[in-house]
């Protein structure tokens, strides 16, 4: 993976991400298909051996260093925010301590006690 960086008119790579390499390579892979001048002389034979094809001729010519494409990748923009402060939990009202306690209460007493069962009782 590779990126193109500028110096001057020629880029060289660095780091491209695959998505990134695809687009270039199938970019360059249409004007090539369009009949547009090879940047890279390529003997008649080697054109012979992949079959006179556009993809594999730009990914030659990404390879080289020589493909006059951009890559403009822009910067994510920071958004500064005040952090909120987090709420603190309310405190339960005493009634519902007390409703709470009653109920834990009475069920406490209805529950029945469960015995172990003993597979000679079943």
């Amino acid at each position: 993976m590779r990126k193109l960086k500028h110096h001057g008119n020629k880029m060289t790579l660095q780091n491209f991400t695959k998505y990134e390499q695809a687009r270039i390579v199938g970019a360059r892979a249409l004007q090539v298909a369009m009949n547009a001048p090879l940047l890279i002389k390529i003997s008649q034979n080697d054109l012979e051996k992949i079959n006179f094809d556009a993809l594999k001729i730009a990914e030659i010519e990404l390879n080289s260093k020589i493909l006059p494409i951009s890559v403009n990748k822009p910067l994510p923009r920071i958004v500064e925010r005040e952090l909120k402060k987090a709420k603190e939990p309310k405190p339960l009202d005493v009634k519902k301590e007390e409703l709470e306690a009653k109920e834990e209460a009475e069920i406490a007493q209805s529950g029945e006690i469960m015995a172990l069962a003993n597979p000679d009782d079943e």
